[in-house]
Formats: structure tokens, C-alpha cells, sequence
């Protein structure tokens, strides 16, 4: 798990100094947590700050960093048993590549580390599949499924949509 994180940092350390001269965006999303999560945590929010960089005139790549929350519910436990799900917080950290496939719709991947906030839960390797669609001059809307693989073949993983706008 240390060598994961120590290679996200490393590719995260590269893209921002290989990548200076494109720029900074900052995104917001909410996501749906599914399979391990879903009866547990209700909804996820999140906030990213990402530098991309032209690799080409159709490929760019950079860094990311956010925060990701997963808001618990109260579920069934059994007969008369109910318990209220504390919330989880997790800071990814990744590599980005992005490819455009025309003037607006993209498609592109987070690749890195995410660093469990809470004592109790460990981080994970972070993953981030994204297809994304400009709406406006810097205004991109993002679908995404998220994933963090966690210890016991646990896996925090999020349906989201949500906005990347370029500072």
C-alpha cells in the first residue's frame, strides 16, 4: 500500500512540473455510492483541484487532488436493530489523462492513491473513469464512476455527475 502511495506521488510530482503551462481547474460533483457502500453510506460530494497539461492537441495530463465524502445512513441491523452509519472522508490523489474526442466531449481517467481521513479506515488505490461534456467556454459537466479499493476486497465506489470549471 506505501509503494502505491509513494508512486502516486511521484506521477503526481511529474505531471505538475512536465505539465506548466495548460492550467488549473477546480470541480465539484455529488455521486450514488454502489456495491460494498450502498447500504451504508446514502450519498457521496466531493471537491477536486486538477492541472492539466497539452501533451498534444488532443491528450493532456496532469494532477489531481480532492475530498470525498460519504455521507452514512441509518440501516437494519436485524429484528429492532438499527444503526446509524458514521460518515467516511477520503483525500484521493492522482494522475490524470484526458483525451478529447471532439471539441467538446472528452473522455479520461484519475489513476492514484486515496488517503483515508478517518483513524479507523485505511486509504486505497483510486481509480476514476470520466466522460465529460463542455458546456460553456470553461464550464465542463462529468459523469464518473469513482473507486477506492479498500482492505478486505472492499470497494468504495460512486455513480457521479458533477462540474470541472477551468481558473
Amino acid at each position: 500500500m506505501k509503494k502505491l502511495f509513494i508512486v502516486a506521488i511521484a506521477a503526481l510530482g511529474f505531471t505538475f512540473g512536465a505539465q506548466a503551462q495548460e492550467g488549473f481547474g477546480a470541480g465539484v460533483n455529488l455521486g450514488i455510492p454502489m456495491g460494498d457502500l450502498d447500504d451504508f453510506y446514502g450519498f457521496n460530494a466531493g471537491v477536486d483541484i486538477q492541472y492539466l497539461g497539452a501533451v498534444s492537441e488532443t491528450f493532456y495530463a496532469g494532477g489531481t487532488i480532492g475530498y470525498s465524502h460519504y455521507f452514512g445512513k441509518t440501516y437494519d441491523a436485524g429484528p429492532g436493530i438499527e444503526i446509524e452509519q458514521e460518515d467516511i472522508q477520503f483525500l484521493p490523489i492522482a494522475a490524470v489523462a484526458k483525451f478529447m474526442i471532439t471539441e467538446d466531449f472528452s473522455v479520461g481517467t484519475d489513476l492514484g492513491y486515496a488517503l483515508g481521513l478517518k483513524e479507523d479506515v485505511d486509504g486505497g488505490f483510486y481509480y476514476r473513469p470520466k466522460l465529460g461534456y463542455r458546456i460553456a467556454d470553461s464550464i465542463e459537466l462529468n459523469l464518473s464512476y469513482a473507486g477506492i479499493s479498500l482492505e478486505d476486497d472492499i470497494n468504495a465506489s460512486t455513480f457521479n455527475i458533477g462540474f470541472m470549471f477551468q481558473l
